[in-house]
């Protein structure tokens, strides 16, 4: 079982003839993705390695019967691209680009939640999603990690590739990295809930980092919703006051957002904190040795 992504997911790539398009989706189809098209409307008619290329989403969606989307378009471009997702009513829209003006992520999220939600977004600014041995939508390493029982849901993108290469001997459901953009999508409540449903999910990572509240809300949503063993790690304990670091979303004021803080609330709700990346590991290769 996967969550969001399986074997059966029909996968096209908005800005599939670009550079890292194309780089990217040769990589999910060696990964094993089932990559059906791409939309390119002034490419219509051409192909890229022999999947042929359409003018809009509905096209491809209508021939293909696409039910994912990954956005390799440029920032600019971007917000038309998701609009495009939307209108069309695909399943799922992963987000790659970054960069993308907050105001265009928060008016697309909002033109979404006006549609009725039909389409689940991921991102923007992520790496993307894997159901290991299944499908892989985005740019993370497929050969990193394999298939298991550890459900995986992260802000960034390269401890989302971290975690899940230390864990490779236990293998994952699914990883999902949800961006850390101050607006996106999916959140790790929408994740933990889908893994907690999930029956071939046993246990769950959860990496965030400073800044905002994603973390604490998390926390509460697991200390009243989650009964699977939850293991946290939070970027960002040496970060300084008042700086903003990395992610457009990761500013600290105060105790507000820091990494102590949101330990503090993630271990009040039950869940077991580590201070690196590999420790956190190591906390959830106890937890499934002990399942």
């Amino acid at each position: 079982m996967a969550i969001f992504l399986t074997e059966q997911s029909r996968v096209i790539v908005q800005g599939i003839t670009g550079s890292e398009g194309t780089k990217h989706t040769r990589r999910m189809v060696a990964s094993g993705t089932n990559v059906v098209g791409g939309v390119n409307p002034r490419k219509a008619g051409s192909d890229v390695d022999g999947i042929p290329v359409f003018a809009t989403v509905a096209e491809a969606m209508k021939e293909t019967e696409a039910d994912v989307t990954v956005v390799f378009v440029p920032p600019a471009f971007a917000k038309d691209a998701v609009v495009e997702a939307i209108d069309a009513q695909i399943g799922l829209a992963v987000v790659i680009t970054e960069g993308i003006p907050v105001q265009d992520s928060a008016w697309f999220w909002q033109y979404n939640v006006d549609a009725g939600q039909t389409t689940r977004i991921i991102g923007p600014n992520c790496p993307g999603l894997i159901s290991p041995g299944k499908s892989n939508a985005g740019i993370i390493p497929a050969t990193i990690t394999g298939p298991g029982r550890i459900g995986l849901v992260s802000k960034s993108g390269t401890l989302t590739y971290q975690m899940m290469y230390e864990l490779r001997d236990f293998g994952f459901s699914t990883g999902v990295g949800i961006g850390g953009d101050p607006v996106i999508g999916t959140t790790h409540i929408d994740c933990l809930a889908a893994f907690e449903a999930d029956p071939e999910t046993d246990a769950i990572v959860m990496i965030g980092e400073i800044g905002g509240d994603a973390e604490e809300r998390a926390a509460a949503y697991i200390a009243d919703n989650v009964k699977k063993p939850v293991v946290g790690y939070v970027a960002g304990f040496t970060a300084p006051e008042g700086k903003t670091m990395g992610h457009a979303g990761a500013i600290v004021s105060g105790s507000s957002g820091t990494a102590a803080a949101k330990q503090e609330a993630l271990e009040a709700a039950g869940v077991k904190v580590g201070k690196t990346p590999s420790a956190t590991a190591e906390l959830m290769r106890e937890v499934m040795k002990n399942l």
